[in-house]
């Protein structure tokens, strides 16, 4: 089986303190090279950070404030976290964005640490992960003083329509992330994925989370990537080998791997 880069998974949290090591070893006989494992606060670095130097030539760590932990406190929370950037092996600027589905109380704040936060990316020459739910938007104006800007990165668990992913690739420098949201049954997103050329995706799990078809109700991981690569398969009717071969190529680049 080919190289393959899950691009999000959070290997990191407790879902996985029974069986992390298991988890590691089924994803590399999946095939799975590299893992990407993003932060969302600062509680979350220590646990990630252990993780990458436990598994240094498989798994690959972030740093960021995902947007439904920017709170009253954010400020200090950025303060905290920047010095640390070129302290550590850090391949990306993220898991960072806006989401607001679950509460718009602090939508400005979210807007304001979403920038800063592109900011380090620039300024560390970084690519970013971003995350966006109920907030496309809000995110495309907010990336749009950026579009000619050295910018790259990862529009991560994208689940929206053909016109907002043409949008979102209206940005060069940036990929789509595929989980197994793709599998579900009534998914949109192998009609989204539709104009969608695939050197604009890459595969992710963002295990524990989204588990794909077969194996929903379970617990994500990573080894379950094999799921998403097959149904890109049947979607773009190529191979598996090429989907593999095209999505690893893609976030290579994107993360210098």
């Amino acid at each position: 089986m080919q190289n393959i880069v899950d691009t999000h998974s959070h290997l990191f949290v407790e879902e996985f303190n029974e069986d992390r090591n298991q988890a590691v070893t089924r994803a590399l006989e999946s095939g799975i090279t590299h893992i990407v494992t993003p932060n969302i606060d600062m509680e979350s670095l220590e646990p990630m950070l252990n993780l990458c130097a436990d598994y240094p030539r498989i798994c690959h760590p972030t740093i960021g404030l995902h947007p439904t932990e920017v709170k009253e406190d954010y400020r200090e929370i950025l303060q905290q976290m920047e010095p640390l950037i070129p302290q550590h092996p850090f391949v990306a600027i993220g898991e960072i964005g806006l989401d607001f589905y679950w509460d718009t109380s602090f939508k400005r704040e979210q807007l304001t640490a979403l920038d800063k936060q592109i900011q380090w990316a620039l300024t560390y020459n970084l690519p970013v992960i971003i995350h966006s739910r109920e907030a496309f938007e809000e995110l495309h104006r907010a990336l749009l003083p950026y579009r000619n800007e050295p910018l790259c990165g990862i529009f991560h668990s994208f689940t929206g329509t053909a016109d907002e992913a043409l949008a979102l690739l209206d940005f060069p420098g940036f990929m789509l992330g595929i989980n197994g949201v793709v599998t579900f049954k009534k998914s949109t997103l192998p009609e989204a994925l539709q104009p969608v050329p695939l050197n604009r995706l890459v595969v992710e799990t963002d295990s524990p989370y989204l588990t794909p078809v077969p194996y929903r109700g379970k617990r994500n991981e990573s080894a379950y990537i094999v799921r998403v690569i097959e149904k890109l398969a049947e979607i773009y009717s190529c191979s598996t080998s090429e989907i593999m071969q095209q999505t690893t190529d893609n976030a290579c680049r994107i993360f210098h791997l």
